[in-house]
């Protein structure tokens, strides 16, 4: 790995960046006031995305993206970090599963969805199954040649805007020697299909503006040209799409914390209380110390795990390293940060308690600290028969 961006590294970190803040933090105080993305801005960020080429970058470009490397996708991620959730929402990045389509898929959502015609979610956490994929109670039956959907999914990012859906349902049980084991399948589901319906969800104190919703199926007929890769191959799907996603909340946990970062320092180096700036109390000194070694390490870990990514080489642990200890990092930071400002912190006069509320889901989506533990532990133990 080199310890050093490439100019055109270099060139994506400053175009990005530059976006972020001229395109997206205007627009700040507005989201986080109301809660909501007016229509107009939200085109007018998407417009502008596509014409610096940027959208869905993620994706190859024999389907249109930019063809992005993983680390330089972790780059772009990490500077959007920086902005509200709800306002890059429409930098537009599709979810890569969608590479999974396949025949008449490809024309109906992948290339709609690369192009910004259309927008996806992503939909698997249910009331009862959240880090439990296995435990999902939403099903579909063959009906013929048709699937018969019901049940129901919460916390749904994205969906408010969201054209089409990547629903991941129970079409099965197999008994095992560790009890009963739900096979899980994929399907592409269009907003207003019958016997579809999307609901408002909860009110988050996270990354206002960015809004959950509630899916719900009641009797949803769905041809088998729905389904995205093989009958009973959600979690193959899973596998070769989506554990990669953990790069971009560790990603963007950097940026945030980033951000958050320089405001205390700018803060501690004009405070003045005792006659001097509270940056020079060692109380607050060693906490900026403490804050921007571990800004860098969590910047090298997710690095390092999107260049493994680039080598093929193995990357679940050092994956689920980067998201663990970004997202933890970045609930320190916004905390020390927000006891150098004192009370002001908890003012709106600044962003230092929206960054702050908004950290603690970092640690929950895309799978808890819990579950990247078990990752890392489980990576770590089973070469050794553990």
């Amino acid at each position: 790995m080199q310890f050093g961006l490439s100019e055109e590294q270099e060139m994506i970190v400053s175009t990005v960046r530059s976006f972020v803040e001229n395109e997206i933090y205007p627009h700040e105080a507005l989201v986080e006031r109301t809660g909501a993305v007016p229509q107009e801005i939200a085109d007018e960020i998407k417009r502008k995305t596509l014409e610096l080429g940027f959208y869905a970058c993620n994706f190859p470009e024999t389907v249109g993206g930019a063809g992005l490397s993983h680390l330089d996708f972790a780059l772009v991620e990490r500077e959007l970090g920086q902005g509200s959730m709800a306002l890059t929402h429409f930098f537009g990045r599709p979810q890569n599963i969608l590479m999974a389509c396949e025949g008449d898929q490809r024309e109906r959502y992948l290339l709609p969805a690369v192009r910004g015609e259309r927008m996806d979610a992503l939909a698997m956490t249910e009331p009862d199954a959240g880090s439990d994929v296995r435990g999902m109670k939403c099903t579909a039956l063959p009906d013929g040649a048709d699937w018969i959907v019901n049940g129901s999914k919460h916390f749904i990012s994205g969906a408010e805007h969201a054209d089409f859906f990547i629903v991941f349902v129970a079409t099965g049980v197999d008994e095992t020697d560790k009890g009963p084991k739900k096979r899980i399948t994929a399907f592409l589901v269009d907003r207003g299909t019958p016997g579809f319906e999307v609901r408002d969800g909860y009110n988050s104190v996270s990354h206002r503006g960015y809004t959950n919703k509630i899916l719900y199926f009641e009797e949803c007929r769905l041809p088998k040209e729905q389904v995205l890769g093989d009958v009973d191959g959600g979690f193959a799907v899973m596998n070769e799409w989506l554990y990669a996603t953990r790069i971009t909340v560790a990603a963007m946990s950097v940026g945030r914390a980033r951000r958050c970062f320089d405001l205390g320092l700018n803060y501690a180096s004009e405070r003045k209380q005792f006659g001097q700036q509270i940056g020079k109390f060692q109380g607050v000194s060693f906490q900026l110390a403490d804050m921007i070694t571990e800004i860098d390490a969590a910047d090298w870990l997710t690095l390092a795990a999107a260049w493994r990514l680039d080598q093929g080489l193995p990357a679940n642990r050092e994956i689920a390293s980067a998201k663990l200890y970004a997202s933890e990092m970045l609930a320190r930071v916004t905390d020390a940060t927000l006891q150098i400002f004192g009370g002001m912190g908890l003012m709106d006069d600044f962003p230092i308690e929206r960054f702050w509320r908004d950290a603690r889901v970092e640690r929950i989506w895309d799978g808890t600290s819990e579950i990247q533990r078990h990752i890392i532990s489980r990576e770590l133990l089973r070469p050794l028969g553990a």
